[in-house]
């Protein structure tokens, strides 16, 4: 249930005109009241008799009591209640009950013989209600309404348990603004899949991934498509910046600008800057080279990706054992590496990252500030992914873009884990959400380098798999029964085979995946340890399957030239 009280208004009238009106798109159907402060208050719905303007003033009878220059100027107080989407259907008697906890619970009306004010509570819609009401009480006093929209917020969650209806996640302020009714039936004229303020979200959030300066931001932003307009101040300081896309325009016809802080709080300039405090300067550093070819083994994108890997398990042990400012840069700066890697990664992939990196937006910002510079590391990443340029979606690309995927997923869970812990509900649901469409990235980039390692493990001499078998049970003994009974085994089996090859202790190396971060959360604990196992001995990802040696296949075998007796010296002689 999503309580939204919104800014208070001049015109008691005109919100009853809209409540009681059909709506913008004929949505509002059968509107009536379901409780009022007094319960006998005129409803212009059901009573053919009551007009909108016995409503009004019946409402503002307290107001106009008032000599005219104490009267507050905004005095109409409006709160609409919705149900989440998959509830059962409320009866009027229930969202009647449930509009009197909301206006007792906000201080419009909180009962117990305390001066209240007016308050209507209007149904046009099986899913929600709106509560009109008039700032000022009975006595001329003005109610005690502070922060009455997270008071609502807490009495939902009450009602929720007790009607058994959906627990909506609590907010807690540090949420990006949504889309307004008017924007979301402007997208929907227009056809978008989704409103241009959310648009702009996405592609400023993609803009900043691994930045290291303005220029370079504001680059980003141009070449993405974007007006830009700066702000500035009279001294001619950047203040800051807004945003539009080329094709949203108003009723003149001039592009809809949004500022940075207007899409997300962490968008705003200010904030943005706070992501490269400390960072080391581009110009200085090796690592940081914009201009390196995408195509070079050391920066190409299966590089970048093994290096982003790493980064995210470090990452994973800051969350687990670091202050919470260096855990929360560390969550920021994991939205960062998301967002580069759907903007790099192959088409198969990139719908389910594109999801995964807007759910997890919401996981990035809480009240615990950000201690930027602890998450350099990942930033860095992000950085690197973005300039190593697209990934394919085959061969050592492919292999390790399955294998960063898999070390995000269990770095978005930790995140999940330790927002749950500080009980941000709203961070770790979308965490969680995220986590989902990493899962089926994930399915979609591991298919063909698992595919070409199960065959390897397959076609292991049966010795060697009994060999190898026994190093698990003896590495991981907990585990051992269920890895060998996954379809990844084969899979595994062949990366091991191969660190052996490489002059690893298969057994050792098993011992060190198994403890590095707990397994509890795989879908296929062998599917884990094959990318823990090829990253941590530096194997390659996607391997050239090897077909079993053949007759045909066989090298052929040089004999050693023999002479007959006396010949030999001859030899020498000549």
């Amino acid at each position: 249930m999503i309580p939204s009280v919104h800014k208070p208004g001049t015109r008691t009238i005109g919100l009853l005109a809209y409540l009681y009106g059909p709506g913008k798109r004929e949505e509002h159907v059968d509107p009536h009241l379901v409780a009022s402060f007094d319960g006998f208050a005129p409803d212009p719905g059901r009573d053919s008799s009551a007009t909108l303007k016995d409503l009004q003033l019946l409402l503002d009878q307290p107001v106009q009591a008032l000599p005219e220059n104490s009267r507050p100027g905004k005095h109409v107080w409006h709160c609409s209640v919705r149900a989440a989407a998959d509830d059962r259907l409320l009866s009027d008697d229930e969202w009647g009950e449930i509009a009197r906890r909301v206006v007792a619970a906000t201080g419009i009306d909180s009962g117990g013989g305390e001066p209240a004010c007016r308050w209507a509570a209007v149904r046009h819609a099986d899913d929600h209600i709106h509560i009109v009401a008039t700032l000022v009480c009975e006595d001329g006093s003005r109610p005690d309404d502070y922060r009455s929209g997270k008071r609502a917020q807490a009495e939902c969650r009450l009602i929720e348990k007790e009607l058994g209806i959906t627990a909506v996640a609590a907010g807690d302020g540090t949420a990006a603004q949504r889309p307004t009714s008017a924007e979301q039936y402007k997208a929907e004229r227009k056809s978008r899949a989704r409103t241009p303020r959310e648009e702009l979200r996405e592609t400023v959030r993609r803009a900043v991934a691994g930045v290291a300066g303005e220029e370079e931001f504001f680059d980003r932003l141009a070449a993405a498509g974007l007006l830009v307009r700066p702000r500035l101040a009279p001294s001619g300081d950047l203040l800051g910046y807004t945003v539009a896309l080329p094709d949203d325009r108003n009723k003149d016809g001039e592009p809809v600008f949004y500022s940075g802080s207007k899409l997300a709080p962490d968008l705003s300039l200010p904030r943005i800057r706070e992501r490269w405090t400390g960072a080391a300067d581009p110009g200085h550093n090796e690592d940081v080279q914009p201009a390196r070819s995408p195509r070079s083994p050391a920066t190409g994108p299966a590089s970048a990706r093994r290096r982003a890997a790493g980064a995210a398990w470090q990452a994973m042990l800051v969350i687990d054992h670091g202050g919470d400012g260096a855990v929360a840069a560390q969550i920021a700066a994991a939205g960062e590496v998301l967002d580069a890697l759907a903007k790099t990664s192959a088409a198969h992939t990139r719908r389910e990252l594109r999801k995964a990196a807007f759910a997890f937006e919401r996981a990035c910002r809480s009240h615990i500030r950000a201690e930027r510079g602890h998450d350099r590391a990942l930033r860095q990443a992000a950085r690197d992914l973005i300039y190593s340029g697209p990934a394919l979606g085959r061969g050592e690309d492919g292999a390790t873009t399955a294998m960063l995927i898999d070390m995000a997923f269990f770095l978005v869970i930790a995140a999940a884990n330790w927002h749950g812990k500080k009980e941000h509900a709203q961070q770790v649901a979308a965490a969680r959400q995220a986590a989902n469409h990493l899962r089926a990235a994930y399915q979609a980039a591991a298919g063909h380098p698992m595919g070409a390692l199960h065959q390897r493990g397959r076609h292991l001499p049966p010795t060697l798999q009994r060999k190898l078998a026994a190093h698990l049970r003896r590495a991981v003994p907990e585990l051992a029964e269920q890895i060998l009974a996954e379809p990844g085994w084969h899979a595994l089996a062949a990366t091991l085979a191969d660190a052996e090859a490489a002059g690893h202790e298969p057994a050792t190396l098993l011992a060190e995946a198994a403890t590095r971060r707990e397994l509890g959360t795989a879908e296929s604990v062998s599917d884990v340890l094959v990318w823990r196992l090829r990253r941590i001995a530096d194997l390659p990802a996607d391997p050239t399957p090897v077909p079993p040696a053949t007759t045909s296949d066989a090298a052929p075998v040089r004999r050693p030239r023999t002479t007959r007796p006396g010949r030999e010296g001859k030899r020498r002689d000549r």
